[in-house]
């Protein structure tokens, strides 16, 4: 598990520059302010179309690598309970040995 935090680590700060503050004409507002009255010429409707299909292909992108993320992430979680949980067992196994441990010092000392 721990020789994947790099990575998890590196895709997450790639993910985090990537959503650095836009530009106004990419953050969502339309790329074009114009009247309602003013009809937009086939030229501009088709620049603000491929602008439009661009936006969408990044935020495609962008989705992609955040469920890869996500994947990796709740892989690694799963692997940290599974090690938790093993501690915890062996934990337990060493305080019971230790008390019988404690009892047969006691036993010896006393009847020994």
């Amino acid at each position: 598990m721990i020789e994947h935090a790099p990575s998890v680590l590196k895709a997450a700060r790639k993910l985090m520059d990537r959503q650095a503050p836009q530009p106004p004409d990419q953050a969502g507002t339309p790329v074009t302010t114009t009247p309602v009255s003013a009809v937009p010429s086939l030229a501009e409707l088709k620049n603000a179309l491929i602008a439009a299909q661009g936006q969408i292909d990044r935020q495609a992108q962008t989705q992609r690598e955040l469920t890869e993320t996500l994947a990796d992430l709740a892989e690694q979680n799963a692997r940290l309970v599974s090690a938790v949980e093993m501690l915890r067992l062996r934990t337990r196994v060493l305080v019971w040995c230790g008390v019988a441990m404690l009892v047969w010092l006691v036993g010896l000392t006393w009847w020994g």
